[in-house]
């Protein structure tokens, strides 16, 4: 009997062996695949931005079960370090991870990618060869500029992903962010750009430019909005928006948007904390954030 179960022991973990042995072989690549970049055309994507810049917190938003993670070194303390400690952390879990720089530099994005990045967020976009520079910094020569150093990067799995140098690109995904109107102006061309897998709109920055600072939700703010996801899905590219109030959220998925960040880590833990002490203490006053992040 209990040599009949050794046995069968050694059959089952020789058999799950094999299984696991045979899917990585399979695709070679299967376990680096970009879902949220396969997702942007077939169906809408729900995120959140994180700001916390720890990998705790993230951690915590990544088991929340949002489709993607926002992690922003523009205006959240992330650095090159704290997001790769990030990456790390939501690599567990289904989410998906959106980094977004503090400039569109050509050295921090090969960085970034290098870390293992894979879908990126590049603010203050206004121009097509800005856009043109940005599709050349995710890709390696011939077609981009992007440098070379696999056996140092986290992204081949330190040289163990075959022919990445030639594949890379199927799994990096490229999103620009227009938030300006000289941005608004040149978005027919640049939406023409080769290499540009979706266009985020940032609402904040774009109200601020048109004088209207700190109201994204303005009737001329939103009309230029809207306009501005039309175009962008009428030209094959997918739309994306950050919106935190319900109403105006609403408004852009049932315009299609497919990724839509609905809420800030920041002020969804300062908002409950504050409601939180208003049950308890007298006095305490509670003020919302509102208008973006």
């Amino acid at each position: 009997m209990i040599k009949e179960l050794f046995t069968i022991g050694t059959f089952c973990q020789e058999a799950f062996n094999k299984l696991i042995s045979n899917n990585m072989q399979a695709s070679g690549r299967m376990q680096y695949t970009n879902y949220f970049k396969r997702k942007l055309k077939t169906e809408q994507q729900i995120g959140l931005w994180v700001g916390l810049a720890d990998a705790y917190g993230t951690e915590i938003a990544a088991n929340a079960g949002y489709d993607w993670l926002l992690i922003d070194g523009e205006h959240a303390p992330s650095d090159l370090r704290t997001t790769l400690s990030q990456l790390q952390s939501i690599a567990a879990y289904p989410s998906q991870a959106v980094v977004r720089p503090p400039i569109g530099s050509v050295q921090l994005i090969k960085q970034l990618l290098d870390i293992g990045a894979q879908s990126l967020l590049i603010p203050m976009v206004e121009t097509v060869e800005q856009a043109e520079l940005m599709v050349k910094a995710v890709r390696y020569p011939p077609e981009g500029i992007r440098g070379v150093g696999a056996a140092l990067a986290r992204a081949t799995r330190w040289n163990s992903i075959p022919n990445y140098y030639q594949t890379a690109h199927e799994d990096i995904c490229l999103l620009i962010q227009i938030e300006s109107v000289k941005g608004l102006e040149n978005l027919n061309e640049i939406l023409k750009v080769d290499g540009i897998d979706g266009v985020f709109i940032g609402a904040v920055d774009l109200s601020a430019t048109m004088g209207y600072q700190g109201n994204p939700n303005h009737p001329e703010v939103q009309k230029a909005v809207i306009d501005a996801i039309q175009r962008i899905r009428a030209a094959g590219k997918a739309a994306g928006i950050l919106s935190t109030q319900h109403d105006i959220t609403q408004k852009y998925l049932d315009l299609g948007a497919e990724f839509v960040a609905v809420g800030v880590d920041t002020s969804v833990l300062m908002n409950s904390l504050r409601e939180l002490l208003f049950k308890y203490k007298q006095g305490t006053e509670v003020v919302k954030s509102e208008g973006g992040y």
